[in-house]
């Protein structure tokens, strides 16, 4: 069982020109840019109240993945199995990839309720898993805990999403926003302590302040159109989505070299530049596009 779980030896003969890159475009589904992109058209263009519950669930389960992975410290696989270099020396268990997966595309199955939802999410979710030992990242005791957990983080916002908590859907945006902001210094108080491979505090609470400005705009598309409009054309819609993300990363750049310029800190430029984005892609981004006609 031990060899089973740990041993990456097998992966090797599995190698080959074609199926690296194939490998390499699943696990990209897994790191920020495929987020910073994925969320914010579907907001803009698919359900504004399905995108938001995804990004709550996902800042959910980053954070969890985040704290278990700065508790339990566990190495990843020798380094001379990886083809993946942007890992940055982060602990193995449980996989980020494999939690985020799990519970991004069986949530979203889960929402649509369609046959072909169901095996496409499957499908990515498997590609995903297994690209993270196909690169040598991750052996299969960080995948299968990360998937567990994954199923768990969906198990608890079914609850949340339940009669249970109708209260707090009830209180004002604000109390959400102060609710977020609480829980980055409580997070700090409770995080495990850092460990030989880095700590990850910083990158999965910046999600939180990417979830703060996402309910802060969202707040205000909602008071703008409480009701959406009709589907826009097609050529709409590749317009909002191609111009709305390529202006979102021309913010990030400019956050980031803005900051830099600036000598503000990491964290600052972080957190502040995280929530920027959140607000831009559910407030900004939509009144722009009503301003510009291509949505109602």
């Amino acid at each position: 069982m031990e060899d089973f779980l740990h041993n990456m030896d097998w992966v090797l003969p599995l190698r080959s020109d074609w199926a690296t890159p194939v490998a390499n475009g699943f696990t990209w589904l897994g790191y920020t840019p495929f987020f910073l992109m994925f969320l914010p058209v579907g907001y803009w263009l698919w359900d504004r109240a399905m995108f938001t519950r995804l990004a709550v669930l996902i800042a959910i389960t980053a954070v969890v993945n985040g704290w278990f992975k700065d508790l339990w410290q566990d190495t990843r696989p020798d380094p001379k199995y990886w083809l993946d270099g942007r890992i940055e020396g982060s602990p193995g268990r449980p996989s980020g990839h494999a939690q985020v997966a799990v519970a991004m595309w069986l949530w979203l199955a889960y929402e649509i309720r369609k046959s072909w939802a169901w095996i496409a999410a499957i499908i990515i979710t498997f590609g995903v898993c297994f690209s993270r030992l196909y690169l040598g990242v991750h052996d299969v005791d960080d995948i299968l805990v990360g998937s567990a957990f994954g199923l768990a983080s969906i198990g608890l916002f079914i609850l949340l999403l339940g009669p249970s908590f109708d209260f707090w859907r009830r209180l004002p945006f604000w109390v959400h926003l102060a609710v977020i902001l609480a829980l980055v210094p409580l997070l700090w108080a409770v995080w495990p302590p850092e460990g030989p491979a880095g700590s990850s505090f910083f990158g999965h609470i910046a999600v939180l302040f990417l979830l703060f400005g996402w309910v802060a705009g969202q707040a205000i598309d909602y008071r703008l159109a409480p009701e959406r409009g009709p589907r826009p054309a097609i050529w709409k819609q590749i317009v909002m989505a191609v111009g709305g993300i390529v202006v979102l990363f021309a913010i990030r750049a400019g956050i980031d070299n803005g900051g830099e310029a600036l000598g503000l800190s990491r964290a600052i430029t972080g957190y502040g530049g995280a929530a920027i984005l959140g607000f831009y892609a559910t407030g900004l981004a939509p009144m722009a596009f009503r301003a510009l006609k291509l949505m109602r």
